[in-house]
């Protein structure tokens, strides 16, 4: 019994160190001044996902993506804009990549709540069901290639 608890003992006081090591890591998480919802139109919408986009970290050259406007959703109090970025990495042997990772956005304008507020917009990496917020979150790469890794290896056991 006392050499469970003397390696766990261990093993908690490893996890903290390990953590104490890791503060000093830390990576900022980034976000964008948001536009307010007075001011919100699908265009300005757009172009706000583009440039925090451009605050993510990827650092693997070649990844390219293509947002576009999904659908607008009207709900009690709130009015939702739904947006689409497809993300992939492609290479001039294989200009159109077999596979894909999208990341969701929602932007969401309230009916309720003073219209110089800015929008609050949260995002879903595919396949992942936890729903992250700009400057709360900071986007990984590796989501990404999860993704890109996951859809290859499903289809390359499907035959066509």
């Amino acid at each position: 019994m006392e050499t469970d608890v003397n390696n766990i003992s261990e093993t908690l006081t490893a996890v903290e160190m390990d953590s104490a090591n890791n503060a000093h890591c830390e990576h900022t998480i980034k976000n964008i001044d948001w536009i307010s919802c007075k001011d919100f139109t699908i265009e300005i919408g757009e172009q706000q996902i583009r440039h925090y986009m451009d605050t993510w970290e990827i650092e693997q050259p070649g990844w390219l993506y293509n947002l576009r406007f999904l659908q607008e959703t009207e709900l009690e109090f709130k009015t939702q804009y739904h947006y689409e970025a497809k993300w992939s990495i492609p290479t001039p042997s294989a200009p159109i990549p077999r596979v894909t990772a999208s990341v969701y956005f929602t932007i969401e304008i309230s009916k309720i709540k003073p219209d110089t507020r800015p929008v609050d917009v949260h995002f879903l990496v595919e396949t992942n069901r936890s729903k992250h917020s700009p400057g709360q979150t900071r986007f990984r790469e590796k989501w990404l290639m999860d993704v890109i890794e996951s859809k290859t290896l499903l289809t390359d056991t499907v035959d066509f």
